[in-house]
């Protein structure tokens, strides 16, 4: 049985025009292209994402990919193509606020989420907005701090957190809204190892308990705890495989300037060497585990 598609795009394209040196912005009909030219973004993007799938999209800097995250919930229009989100086209303005609660998204930086001087009001601000009663409102946002572990933390102020806290109370934010899916955009990019696994285990918790999630990063090792990795390069999907086949083509991702994650990296170097292992290994844990049986 085929599972239902949530986010569908369809030869999507996105280009941009650089600034002149005096800061104007060229157009189609500019004949002085002397200092600035048109830049392709996403180069004929078709894409389906399934209902409860965990998505990662990884690629060097400019790739697409987050030019990708930001035409999921219609923070950026195809220039030409099609996206849907639970069968609505972003293009429709009508659509755009419906959108942008059903598909969620969490950003780089906390600081560009956090609207309030309190955690909980931050976390109501979405709700709110949305005319929720005020006891439906309560409710969802001691769910949704309990969700990323930051309840205790609701009557502080943002700016006394810690990067990796600030982003929870982003992603309980998010939740209050209660999407159907999550785009997260490079959301560990900012934080240090502790931050970056409380944050990770946090959207693998997210994913099963049902939500869709895709995870724009540039860390291999992250992308890895998906179901399906999607790499970008020149604004075009080059590989679309599960994390055991993706991570076979090393040469391909090598050329692409992405790193193996190290389990897989040393699997393969010992594999050459002769030692017996099976395949599809990708975690370092998986690795220990099957030198040590």
């Amino acid at each position: 049985m085929s599972k239902e598609t949530v986010i569908q795009l369809k030869d999507v394209s996105f280009s941009y025009y650089t600034e002149n040196e005096d800061g104007s912005l060229n157009t189609d009909t500019d004949v002085t292209m002397k200092h600035s030219e048109k830049r392709m973004a996403l180069d004929g993007v078709t894409l389906d994402i399934e209902r409860g799938s965990f998505v990662a999209v990884v690629g060097s800097n400019g790739s697409g990919k987050s030019t990708l995250a930001k035409h999921l919930n219609a923070l950026l229009l195809p220039t030409s193509g099609e996206v849907t989100v639970c069968g609505m086209s972003t293009a429709d303005p009508d659509n755009t606020w419906e959108i942008r609660r059903r598909c969620g998204m969490v950003f780089q930086n906390p600081d560009n989420q956090l609207v309030s001087s309190v955690v909980e009001d931050d976390v109501a601000f979405g709700p709110e907005n949305l005319g929720v009663e005020p006891s439906e409102i309560r409710r969802r946002v001691d769910e949704s701090l309990k969700a990323v572990g930051m309840y205790e933390f609701r009557k502080k102020g943002p700016h006394l957190l810690s990067g990796g806290q600030k982003q929870r109370v982003a992603i309980a934010g998010v939740l209050a809204m209660q999407p159907e899916c999550i785009v997260f955009d490079e959301p560990t990019a900012m934080l240090d190892p502790s931050g970056r696994r409380e944050i990770l285990n946090i959207i693998r918790g997210l994913h099963e308990q049902g939500k869709t999630v895709i995870l724009i990063t540039h860390f291999m090792e992250e992308a890895a705890q998906a179901d399906r990795i999607i790499v970008m390069d020149q604004g075009k999907p080059v590989l679309d495989e599960s994390p055991d086949k993706l991570f076979a083509h090393a040469e391909k991702l090598n050329s692409l300037n992405l790193q193996m994650p190290f389990g897989a990296s040393m699997a393969a170097k010992l594999a050459a060497r002769g030692v017996a292992l099976p395949e599809g290994i990708i975690t370092s844990e998986r690795l220990a585990e099957c030198l040590c049986g």
